[in-house]
């Protein structure tokens, strides 16, 4: 099976510019492709994680991969799929963000000097340095505003309001492609379906400038049954940086997936060979849980190690056997001015050991039913804690069906 059969037979293949050449390239390693990345925040998160093995997918067909930090474009901001502008960040922001992304990329793809090894460009080292009034006699004359206006990103923003600098962002992506084909012989741009259109802009600006061909490829959305999109739990994202998603969260995030979505994210985020997945896809009832633990343990051990990847089941298995090793859960430690008089609210608890991002979401979880203490359900949002009852081992506090936190006092 070739490279471009395989994306195929995982269902990862949305658009692609010329199916024939495409393949030619990538199924022959003669592929030296791109996939950006903006660093909007200082860790990659559970959604990029179809671009980042699907970059380590084409490697391993012997092409070249080009890890593209947006230092330039973050820094005003895609559209995309977005009904608000993003924040603006600075420049010392975006500079950490991108040195966050690199450590995290290093686990997935294999970077060094020669050929199929994978580089790291930033785009700020070209974007940030061009004169206004050239960029619009080199570049601007290419574009044309109807053309640009009919495109997805931008429709969904004229309602609300587009500002003139997010409408640059377009101009900005085609340029990446534009000069990194001329500079590092890149033929072949990767992304997400949602950025079909910014895609094409570089192709053209090519095209115009060069009377060049060259390409895209764009790959479907990581979404659940419902269509919403994956890699966020209780309105947060699923973060690859140990500090700000825990292993285990990681791990019980994917354990925790729909029945109709595992054999999905199994045959897109896993490298499991496509026969063992076929046999997969004909599991149902308890055989469902045994592969969303296959799940969550192949995608812990790819992002966190085996180590953590074996902890973290361990852990959840615990949970559902008697006399179960709590010491590998998720833990809170209360310090003292959690405490009030020697108590803490059920709502504050719930805050703090961040499994509510508000008191409002709090009290509504508990009037929903959906708060265990020790396993006894907790339905007054005005029950209070002793300090005494976090001695020891702590309480173990359940949220929903699947949900465990431990806290302890300080």
């Amino acid at each position: 099976m070739t490279c471009y059969e395989e994306l195929q037979a995982r269902g990862l293949i949305a658009q692609v510019t010329s199916e024939e050449e495409v393949k030619e390239l990538i199924n022959n390693g003669k592929a030296t492709f791109y996939i950006g990345y903006d660093c909007t925040a200082d860790s990659l998160t559970a959604g990029h994680f179809v671009t980042l093995t699907l970059m380590k997918r084409l490697q391993m067909a012997g092409n070249k991969p080009i890890a593209l930090i947006g230092g330039g474009t973050t820094t005003i901001g895609d559209p995309s799929g977005r009904t608000d502008m993003r924040k603006m960040l600075t420049r010392e922001d975006i500079d950490h963000n991108a040195e966050c992304f690199k450590r995290q990329m290093e686990r997935f793809i294999d970077f060094g000097e020669g050929p199929g090894k994978a580089m790291m460009l930033n785009n700020a080292d070209w974007l940030l340095s061009l004169n206004y009034v050239d960029l619009l006699r080199e570049v601007g004359a290419c574009f044309s505003v109807n053309n640009m206006l009919r495109a997805d990103c931008y429709k969904q923003r004229m309602e609300r309001g587009l500002s003139f600098l997010e409408f640059n962002y377009m101009i900005m992506q085609s340029y990446d492609f534009y000069h990194m084909f001329q500079t590092v012989g890149c033929n072949l741009q990767c992304g997400g379906n949602d950025q079909w259109s910014n895609m094409l802009g570089g192709t053209e600006l090519i095209r115009r400038k060069l009377g060049r061909d060259s390409h895209c490829m764009t790959i479907n959305l990581l979404t659940d049954s419902q269509g919403n999109k994956m890699g966020k739990t209780a309105g947060n994202a699923v973060w690859l940086d140990p500090d700000k998603t825990s292993p285990y969260d990681f791990y019980q995030y994917w354990r925790n997936v729909g029945d109709a979505d595992v054999m999905k994210c199994v045959r897109w985020l896993t490298f499991l060979p496509l026969e063992q997945i076929d046999e997969m896809d004909h599991w149902k009832d308890a055989q469902l849980n045994q592969a969303k633990e296959i799940l969550a343990w192949e995608l812990t051990n790819m992002v966190h190690g085996k180590e953590e990847a074996d902890k973290a089941q361990a852990a959840a298995r615990a949970l559902f056997s008697t006399g179960g090793d709590v010491g590998n859960m998720p833990t809170t430690e209360l310090d003292e001015g959690k405490f009030d008089g020697g108590k803490i609210g059920a709502v504050s608890l719930l805050v703090a050991c961040g499994l509510c991002p508000s008191n409002g979401e709090a009290r509504r979880l508990i009037q929903q039913g959906g708060m265990a203490v020790n396993d006894r359900k907790v339905t007054d949002i005005g029950e209070t804690f002793d300090r005494a009852d976090f001695a020891g081992d702590g309480i173990i506090i359940k949220k929903g069906k699947k949900v465990y936190h431990r806290a302890v006092v300080k």
